[in-house]
């Protein structure tokens, strides 16, 4: 694409504010941004679904949510403005979410080699904070700036990664969010191989990333997800599958598994550290059922357990998905696509959990 081929005004859909998915507007007259210093451009072919940008719409991270996310679609009136973000910072609002975003490059800011001109690229979610590099410190794309619910869309230069697939726009775009955080996740606490894992949430976008990735590692892998998905959590590689909702316990013995990577939490939450082994380390990246548990501290110093969160990620977990995509190591899980104004749609379906795997969102046409 021509510099002189790029339009003034884009399609995308913004986000007016936390609540409900009214807050969710499809415009068609946005202005297309220009590549500042550092930045590129990028024609924005698919972006995806993630739990993010529910919890984000819906103000879930803020302290006055204590409940699980399934009443997204509403949003939760106890959450406040001041914390509604996931950094508990408040959000400038019109905001056009998508953590997610495939594209290529078709404009360079200054500083930027115009030779990354034409890239396909993938845009890394959790992103270094500009102004502020020391370690844990961090933006998201889609939240604290504008991400891949639209055709065009700037990111720095030095967060997005150049990539080498044969896959489509909408397969590469299901990779981002859900895969980086898995392999977070699985880098936090040392997956190794032969070791035993308990992945909670394993049919959803990140659970079945775990899934593969874990595998990837050599990892012995017992999923818990829905019984109805069990089939297409076992072709992603898991060794055993429990219910979602069964006692762990009736399916695994106390002190079995070597990690538990939970994305979960909610009543069932102390069975996992009963399942853990004496050593053993928990690491967590989600709370779908609830982001308030009950802990016996004397199960964790008792069998030496390590406790892990699981947000800020070093640049080598999206460098090594990269490179995990481009040699065939991992596949994409796309259950359904979406056109750009359907945003609203695929929401509601990714809430009501009626795919394995991701919802993909087809931006350019």
């Amino acid at each position: 694409m021509k510099q002189s081929d790029i339009p003034e005004v884009m399609a995308g859909v913004v986000l007016t504010g936390h609540g409900g998915l009214d807050k969710l507007e499809y415009r068609d007259n946005l202005a297309v941004p220009k590549a500042g210093k550092g930045e590129v451009l990028i024609e924005v072919g698919a972006s995806a679904i993630n739990n993010t940008d529910i919890n984000t719409r819906t103000g879930w991270y803020s302290k006055g949510v204590t409940t699980g996310t399934d009443q997204g679609a509403a949003g939760f009136e106890s959450a406040n403005e001041e914390d509604g973000g996931w950094s508990g910072q408040p959000l400038s609002f019109p905001r056009i979410q998508g953590a997610d975003a495939c594209g290529r490059i078709v404009a360079v800011g200054e500083g930027v080699d115009s030779g990354r001109i034409g890239e396909r690229v993938l845009v890394r979610p959790m992103q270094q904070a500009p102004d502020d590099p020391s370690s844990y410190n961090l933006v998201t794309f889609g939240s604290e700036f504008n991400g891949g619910y639209a055709e065009y869309a700037v990111a720095r230069a030095s967060e997005v990664f150049a990539v080498n697939s044969n896959l489509t726009d909408t397969e590469l775009a299901s990779f981002p969010c859900a895969y980086s955080t898995a392999e977070g996740m699985l880098d936090r606490v040392g997956l190794k191989a032969g070791e035993r894992i308990l992945i909670t949430g394993a049919s959803g976008g990140v659970g079945s990333a775990a899934v593969q990735l874990a595998k990837r590692r050599g990892a012995e892998v017992i999923a818990v997800c829905g019984e109805a998905k069990f089939d297409e959590v076992r072709e992603l590689g898991a060794d055993k599958v429990i219910p979602r909702g069964q006692s762990l316990l009736e399916s695994l013995e106390k002190d079995s598994v070597d990690v538990v990577a939970d994305l979960v939490a909610g009543p069932q939450w102390p069975e996992l550290l009963e399942v853990l082994s004496r050593g053993g380390r928990y690491v967590v990246s989600g709370a779908i059922a609830g982001p308030i548990v009950e802990l016996d501290v004397r199960t964790l110093y008792l069998k030496d357990l390590s406790f892990f969160g699981s947000t800020w990620q070093p640049k080598r977990v999206f460098e090594n998905l990269i490179g995990y995509i481009e040699r065939n190591e991992i596949r994409p899980v796309v259950a359904k696509t979406y056109a750009l104004r359907d945003v609203v749609q695929a929401q509601e379906d990714f809430m009501a959990k009626r795919f394995s795997g991701k919802l993909a969102i087809k931006v350019k046409i």
